[in-house]
């Protein structure tokens, strides 16, 4: 098993604990994490990425029980193992998108993937040297996608990445998501409150508010 989680909680101060529902993922499996807006998704997914430290409960990725790292090995072990596609962007705006990838991989002391040929995988090969505020909303989401995966992580995260497209975009970027963790043999995990992306990824669990 590439990913497993095992009674997982969190609380928030003043609020009720959030139990999350055990996940099991071997490489290249996705998995649909539907829940409304103050379902607790996202904090679901802060614990999953290791930004967040759990209350009860282990999240285990490739053998490597994430609370037992802290500091920079746990940074360094994110940046190498753990791809996040967040719901805006968050580039570097003085920075070229090459630059911005190339980022990633100075973080994680590592080579991972060839930027330009990813790039034209993702049909942005074109948007190499650009500038990020030239970009549109949809190539920004794309370098965003292809930030995520440079590293070739283990573990694919993607926050609300459907939640401002229309039917067709929305194919689009699930299907990139897809084929990219299939690639690279990571788990994908797609944290989101829209009901769409079911049509495209069966395996799912939900999310609720106690």
């Amino acid at each position: 098993m590439l990913f497993k989680t095992k009674e997982l909680s969190f609380a928030h101060p003043g609020r009720k604990i959030l139990k999350f529902p055990d996940i099991s993922l071997d490489a290249s499996e996705a998995l649909l994490v539907l829940g409304e807006s103050g379902s607790g998704k996202t904090t679901l997914l802060n614990l999953l990425a290791g930004l967040l430290h759990p209350l009860t409960g282990s999240v285990i990725l490739d053998g490597k029980e994430l609370s037992q790292l802290s500091g920079s090995k746990l940074d360094l072990f994110r940046g190498k193992n753990i791809g996040i596609v967040f719901q805006k962007p968050h580039l570097l705006a003085p920075l070229s998108v090459k630059e911005n990838l190339e980022m990633a991989h100075f973080l994680a002391k590592t080579s991972g993937q060839a930027i330009k040929s990813l790039l034209e995988e993702l049909g942005i090969g074109s948007k190499l040297n650009a500038a990020i505020q030239t970009l549109s909303e949809g190539e920004a989401q794309r370098v965003s996608i292809a930030r995520a995966l440079v590293n070739s992580p283990k573990l694919i995260l993607a926050d609300e990445p459907t939640s401002s497209l229309d039917d067709h975009n929305t194919e689009k970027v699930i299907g990139l998501l897809k084929t990219q963790s299939r690639k690279i043999g990571a788990a994908l995990i797609i944290v989101t409150h829209d009901q769409r992306v079911k049509n495209h990824i069966s395996n799912f669990i939900e999310v609720k508010a106690s």
